[in-house]
């Protein structure tokens, strides 16, 4: 199982989409490989349980953390050989640590977060609560953004993540992002 959860060396820029649910993730992200012509990383999580929720009408529960974090970590792998100098990750495994931690009382299965703890990306793009609340199946949490956004922002500090909060419209969010990636790249080079 090890070697499933281990993030893969890669030459290209990673940047992770970070935040509470409906605070537009997937849209940036989708956004931001298409401006950069690059790859982007689908969340494994919201596929998994859909599928879940479709067949049986089921919720996540703890087993199903390792599951989801192989998938996602098989995802970001692959896509991040085929990237072209960055890689966006909707999501991460850090991002699902906070989630379980969130629903299940603190827990967080000591082989995710090890692997949490240890894949490493080069900025973190923490979405604010500021979006509209776009309800479907999976999201659970309308009232609880605020301290939703505050266990995301305060696991970025006390990891010592690199980050910066986008907030505003989904432009002035694309803007920021973009702003932030081409001074990276121009470090980079």
């Amino acid at each position: 199982m090890e070697e499933k959860l281990k993030q893969e060396s890669s030459a290209c820029l990673k940047a992770v989409l970070f935040g509470p649910e409906s605070t537009g993730k997937t849209t940036l992200a989708a956004r931001l490989a298409l401006h950069f012509k690059t790859e982007w990383v689908p969340e494994y999580m919201r596929d998994y349980l859909q599928k879940k929720w479709d067949d049986k009408k089921q919720t996540c529960q703890p087993p199903d953390l390792i599951p989801i974090a192989k998938g996602q970590m098989q995802r970001e792998n692959k896509l991040a050989k085929m990237a072209n100098k960055v890689l966006f990750c909707d999501t991460n495994l850090l991002e699902l640590k906070v989630y379980s931690e969130a629903y299940y009382h603190g827990y967080c299965n000591p082989d995710l977060l090890k692997h949490a703890l240890n894949n490493r990306y080069d900025i973190y793009f923490l979405t604010n609560i500021d979006t509209p609340w776009t309800p479907d199946d999976l999201r659970d949490k309308p009232r609880d953004r605020e301290a939703m956004f505050k266990k995301f922002k305060s696991t970025l500090l006390l990891h010592n993540r690199p980050f910066i909060v986008l907030s505003g419209d989904e432009n002035e969010r694309f803007n920021a992002a973009v702003s932030a990636i081409i001074e990276l790249l121009n470090r980079k080079n």
